[in-house]
């Protein structure tokens, strides 16, 4: 008999019914008839030979859990400590046709439901037990859980840029799932596997690791994650391998270019071991290099003098020889021209066909020889009188017709004058052994840069460290410092160096009355002493002077430094540094950082300064990260060579203040140059990578360009530390006729991984000098110093009230920190509170900020506004009296000020409202 309880066994009744039903009956628990012939063992354990094993619920199909022993003679399952229901067993009993034994297999379903409404410390499970005549057995544990796959991934695979035998690794977290995701990697859509390349790793948590990257292993990679639910893809990772150039082995050096004397040897290599692949860096460094050669001139041979006669010989003849050594043939000279020797009969012909002499003849009829010889002679003699005389009577004729100048020499060989022919080619070398006698060395010489300029920039070399100039000739080699003076009173005034974007604002009253004071100021224009840190600070703008250093001021003054920075807290941070009387530089504040010694207001292009002691000054930046900018400004000139089929273009690039490019304009207007095409802005990052220049689309059948310039290169170096020292580099440029008149080009000016800027270039070539084109950034180049009234913007009666109105606070809000919010200098408060008129030191900023444009409708339209706050402010009491100060009248257009005037900005005052200001 089996007693349930809520559809559970009890266990111990259980095992002892089941056994005595076991006994007395063929019918078990799951009422299954089985046949009384199958054998059994009694004394037996039950042994399972199978147990249940762990299962996923897939979505929502049930799973199966079987167990199967030998020999039982019944199995339940119990599942999280309770048994499972004897109508949810299904069983069969057969016989092993090995052993004869009794063979019983118990199998129930689990539902996803039932997973998931059991809430317990462990995980659902389940297990079998089954009995036997001796007693029951214990199967193991078999979990259920339900499987699932997230759908993001935990980490997606980056993409990476790698050098050539360089590291990959692609890391990968697949998305959470049970069971766990199993991970493979695709490229290109193709199943990566390390069973068949040894360079691949795929085992390592996920990760894709390749050892050494090789150029077939760039592609687009794929992180594939799945599980017995579903499949899960990556974001592609592309991974570039690239290949940095490398220099080829330099060539021979070629042949000396001039066949006599100083000329130059180059020799050449190029970036193709290996060239730069995929954006790989290009090769840092020059592709040419020459040197100087002396090529030994042709020495022609010469003649020494003839030797003696020899003695005459028995055949009538006497010899004399010379020599070719005077001097000898050298270096592929020529041989002396004529004979080396030369033969003559020795006795007045008197020698017989036979050799021998007259007188050794025997003599025949002599008187009638002697007769002979004698009538011969004077016939002869009569003969030679006669032609002499008609000759002397021919010549006086002719010299009577033509006159005596037939006589001059000089007409007679007027025709065959010899001229020295001395080539352009030769003067250069003329000039070159100058250079050479004056004790200059060989030297290699940047591509492009003739030895003149190369001999100023080594010199500046030399004696710059830390500071790469390698192309920049000197710009003002006799002139140290550009400044202005200026004699300023209480009244104040403004200094101005033209064209550099530096001035000084001497505010109203920074001066005692009496007496007045000369102020100077100057930018150093030689090499910056602000000791920077090598390859961390540069020099954003000029080193600025102003003095004299023993003038007491009342008031700070205003001085404005343009500089070349793309100004950005996250990237930069700039500081303001002045000289110490130890000449030693010390930092004065970071432009973000609150002071009261001084006030730095950072505009796009220009710094403004509130400075209260004379002294030098200037902007160091220090770039933060690698998106750091300073602007470059690039501009093209050209001029004629040294020969009229010659075109030489220069390509400067140079900091983006005006005072570093009007160096460069002051060296061109030196030497002629023409500015081809307005110049272009280039934003230079910190990233480290060179800066290259090239030239294109010269028309090939009209000009020729000359070898291994066409691609020419800074270092990052060189361009980050310039310090406001231009860079330069020249394309010479040869036309094959001279009616080409027409010159046109592109030239390309790219930071590898950065940005890039074209300059193109139209131009009209002729031999005749033109006039240069000059750029200036200001219309005003003259005016340096100017004093009173005509120095300001605001009139002085106007800006008096404003101080008046503004500098005492009082309730209605009308005070300078609402001047300085309304006109956007509400930062750094402190300085402007700690001065006796906040609000003149407010206007003085604001005067230096809008010295170019000349604008008072800012002014006015701040004024206005805070007429309009304060108004709304007090609707409210419209009982109260009127203001005491009711009536201001704020000025109006000055004949001193020639930019413009404010207008009328009147106070109207009525029983509703309070002073407005209005334009």
């Amino acid at each position: 008999m089996c007693v349930m309880t809520k559809g559970r066994y009890l266990s111990l009744g259980f095992v002892f019914l089941v056994y005595c039903t076991t006994c007395t009956t063929s019918k078990g628990a799951t009422g299954d008839i089985l046949p009384d012939s199958l054998p059994s063992v009694p004394g037996t354990l039950p042994h399972f030979m199978k147990e249940p094993e762990d299962a996923y619920i897939i979505k929502s199909n049930p799973i199966k859990l079987l167990c199967r022993a030998v020999p039982a003679l019944q199995i339940f399952f119990k599942c999280n400590g309770e048994w499972v229901h004897q109508n949810e067993h299904v069983s069969r009993e057969y016989m092993d046709q090995n052993t004869g034994l009794k063979v019983r297999e118990v199998l129930i379903n689990v539902s996803r439901q039932q997973v998931e409404d059991f809430h317990g410390p462990e995980d659902y499970w389940c297990l079998c037990v089954a009995w036997s005549h001796l007693g029951t057995s214990k199967s193991r544990k078999a979990t259920v859980h339900i499987a699932y796959l997230r759908k993001n991934f935990e980490q997606d695979p980056q993409g990476k840029e790698v050098p050539i035998k360089g590291m990959i690794v692609l890391h990968c977290r697949p998305p959470e799932g049970v069971p766990a995701a199993e991970v493979e990697w695709l490229k290109n859509e193709e199943l990566v596997s390390s069973l068949t390349d040894d360079n691949i790793d795929t085992r390592a948590d996920h990760n894709l690791i390749i050892n050494e990257a090789r150029l077939s292993d760039s592609g687009n990679y794929t992180c594939l994650a799945s599980n017995i639910v579903a499949k899960r893809r990556s974001s592609t990772a592309t991974v570039v391998v690239f290949v940095n150039g490398g220099w080829s082995l330099w060539t021979e050096w070629s042949l000396c270019n001039v066949p006599c004397g100083r000329g130059v040897q180059k020799r050449s290599r190029t970036c193709t071991n290996p060239a730069p692949l995929n954006g790989g860096a290009f090769c840092e460094g020059m592709s040419v290099q020459k040197i100087t050669c002396n090529a030994l001139c042709p020495i022609d041979g010469g003649w020494e003098e003839w030797s003696a006669w020899t003695l005459c010989s028995v055949q009538c003849e006497r010899q004399r020889r010379r020599e070719c050594n005077d001097p000898p043939p050298r270096h592929r000279g020529k041989m002396c021209d004529g004979p080396s020797d030369t033969t003559e009969n020795c006795t007045g012909g008197m020698c017989t066909q036979n050799g021998k002499l007259l007188h050794d003849v025997k003599p025949q009829s002599m008187d009638g020889s002697n007769d002979v010889a004698l009538y011969s002679g004077l016939g002869a003699g009569i003969i030679a009188v006669t032609v002499l005389v008609v000759a002397v009577m021919l010549y006086r004729k002719n010299q009577s017709d033509y006159g005596v100048d037939v006589i001059d020499s000089s007409a007679l060989t007027g025709g065959f004058q010899s001229f020295n022919f001395k080539t352009t080619r030769q003067g250069v070398a003329d000039r070159a052994e100058y250079h050479a006698a004056k004790g200059h060395p060989p030297e290699t010489f940047p591509r492009g840069l003739n030895r003149d300029y190369s001999n100023s920039t080594v010199e500046r070399r030399s004696t710059k460290k830390g500071l790469l100039t390698p192309n920049g000739p000197h710009l003002n080699p006799t002139k140290d410092q550009l400044g202005t003076t200026g004699v300023f009173g209480h009244l104040g005034g403004r200094l101005v160096v033209p064209n550099t974007g530096v001035s000084l604002l001497v505010p109203h009253g920074a001066i005692a009355e009496d007496p007045s004071s000369e102020m100077f100021m100057v930018i150093n224009q030689g090499e910056s002493s602000v000791q920077t840190e090598e390859g961390f600070e540069i020099l954003l703008g000029p080193e600025v002077t102003y003095g004299p250093p023993s003038i007491d001021l009342s008031k700070p003054v205003a001085m404005t430094i343009a500089h070349c920075a793309e100004v950005d807290a996250d990237n930069w941070n700039v500081q303001l540094k002045r000289k110490t009387q130890d000449n030693k530089w010390e930092e004065v504040m970071s432009v973000e950082d609150e002071s009261t010694s001084c006030y730095c207001l950072m505009d796009s292009s220009s710094c403004h300064l509130l400075l209260d002691q004379p002294g030098s000054y200037a902007l160091v930046g220090e770039p933060l990260t690698q998106a750091a900018v300073k602007r470059l400004k690039l501009a093209v000139f050209g001029s004629m060579g040294s020969t009229p089929m010659d075109y030489s273009l220069r390509v400067y690039c140079v900091d983006d203040t005006p005072h570093a490019f009007q160096g460069v304009v002051a060296t061109e207007t030196c030497r002629g140059g023409q500015l081809l095409e307005e110049p272009k802005i280039l934003p230079f990052r910190g990233n480290t990578f060179s800066l290259q220049v090239s030239i294109q689309d010269v028309p090939q059948f009209l000009w020729n360009i000359k070898p291994f310039t066409t691609c020419q290169e800074f270092s990052f170096s060189q361009v980050w530390c310039s310090n406001q020292q231009p860079l330069h580099c020249a394309f010479s440029l040869e036309r094959y006729s001279p009616t080409t008149t027409q010159f046109s080009c592109k030239i390309s000016v790219k930071q590898v991984k950065g940005h890039e800027q074209i300059l193109q270039v139209y131009t009209s070539v002729a031999e005749s000098k033109k006039e240069s084109v000059l750029f200036f950034m200001q219309t005003d180049c003259t005016v340096t110093s100017q004093t009173g009234p005509k120095a300001f913007k605001i009139p002085l009666s106007i800006h008096q009230r404003i101080c008046a109105t503004f500098d005492t606070a009082n309730t209605k809000g009308k005070d300078w920190q609402l001047l300085a919010q309304k006109l956007h200098l509400d930062r750094n408060l402190l300085y402007f509170a700690k001065q006796q008129s906040p609000s003149a030191v407010i206007l003085s900023l604001w005067e230096a900020r809008h010295q170019d444009t000349g604008d008072l409708d800012s002014l006015a339209s701040a004024l206005e506004e805070i007429g309009k706050i304060q108004s709304k402010s007090t609707v409210a009491k419209s009982h109260e009296e009127p203001e005491s100060d009711s009536v201001h009248h704020f000025g109006t257009r000055s004949p001193d000020n020639p930019v413009c005037g404010m207008g009328e900005l009147t106070n109207h005052e009525t029983a509703n409202s309070v002073p407005e200001y209005t334009s």
